[in-house]
């Protein structure tokens, strides 16, 4: 008999491409999806089971299926939730659900979190690379970051509960592949990209395709423990914008929370506390455990990943059209007036901006 696999988070791609990939996995009798709402795209030989984590009925699908594995997918921040207080529900109340489901069965031999490198937080008072016995520096997360700790304290707690079972926690960091949506693939297509005035972060990726196969790896590995998990190096943020070809706008820390707004707004993009934190003072994290103990090995470094990305999105030839909607939108989530407005729309029907080429 192969290994029974119940993975949260389906209706998601990455869930998705996830549990279908493991069900064609040696070794593997079955994978059972469970989400709140049917996955989009095809689950191929994926069992689906509507189910909500935060419900105990979850504890009756775990038993009935005499599930030993369970890969825990469905750990979200806001924007991918549909807002704070469902983010909130779903990644805490949701995984003390799951692990207290878990805690009744007896066939669990193996549980699997898919966390994020957020957990660590981003502030100026951050190492050059955090390691896995490495706490978030800012005192008082809050968000998604407050979330991660709060996922993993009960994954932890749990471990200590049933020491039979092997638990490994995988973090991971900013996921990027064609197709996938994200705050940050989200933020970097942005026809003009916001940064913070002064500050030059460092950012860490993973091809989504390779985090697909870390968890895998994961999953079918016996080894348990927390993996940082990246792309080997790390790229700048002015070496990202660079590279897809859109202009920058430096901005004040302050003016890019209140231009977060406006793009919350408008659903253009996520602009939370963490994520303006993220984009002030970047992240970076140590891979070595994931190499050396998990065994696994990406198949492509943060620039390879960065690279085939920005591949996958529009040219970044940026019309005049373009940059003067995003200024006129700046100004006005600014309180910049309406009649510097109007002047800026005039001036861009009357002249070309310079340095910037136009389409066609």
């Amino acid at each position: 008999m192969g290994r029974v696999v119940l993975v949260t988070g389906v209706a998601r791609d990455l869930g998705r491409r996830f549990a279908r990939q493991l069900a064609a996995a040696p070794g593997v009798d079955r994978v059972i999806g469970v989400d709140i709402s049917p996955p989009r795209g095809d689950l191929g030989a994926v069992s689906f089971a509507r189910a909500d984590i935060r419900n105990p009925v979850i504890a009756k699908v775990i038993m009935r299926e005499q599930v030993d594995t369970v890969v825990h997918m469905s750990v979200l921040p806001p924007a991918s939730a549909g807002g704070r207080v469902t983010a909130k529900e779903l990644n805490v109340i949701g995984t003390m659900q799951l692990l207290a489901a878990c805690q009744q069965s007896p066939d669990l031999e193996h549980f699997v979190l898919k966390s994020s490198t957020a957990v660590y937080g981003s502030s100026s008072r951050d190492p050059a690379m955090f390691s896995e016995d490495m706490d978030a520096r800012r005192i008082g997360a809050v968000g998604f970051v407050k979330d991660l700790n709060e996922v993993e304290a009960y994954v932890r707690g749990f471990a200590r509960r049933r020491p039979d079972v092997r638990v490994t926690t995988l973090r991971t960091a900013s996921a990027l592949g064609p197709g996938l949506s994200t705050p940050l693939t989200a933020y970097f297509k942005l026809p003009v990209i916001p940064t913070v005035l002064g500050f030059d972060p460092r950012m860490q990726f993973l091809n989504d395709t390779d985090l697909i196969d870390a968890v895998e790896h994961a999953t079918l590995r016996d080894v348990a423990g927390t993996f940082n998990v990246a792309g080997d190096g790390v790229m700048m943020l002015s070496q990202a914008v660079r590279r897809l070809g859109r202009p920058a706008l430096p901005m004040p820390g302050f003016a890019v929370a209140t231009f977060g707004q406006a793009m919350r707004q408008a659903r253009l993009a996520d602009f939370s506390r963490e994520q303006v934190a993220f984009l002030t003072f970047g992240r970076g994290v140590e891979t070595t455990r994931m190499r050396e103990v998990l065994g696994f090995h990406p198949s492509r470094t943060t620039e390879q990943a960065f690279e085939e990305f920005a591949a996958s999105v529009q040219p970044g030839v940026v019309s005049e059209r373009r940059v003067r909607a995003a200024e006129t939108m700046l100004l006005g989530a600014l309180g910049g007036g309406r009649e510097r407005t109007a002047e800026l729309t005039a001036a861009g029907t009357a002249r070309p901006a310079e340095g910037v080429r136009h389409d066609g």
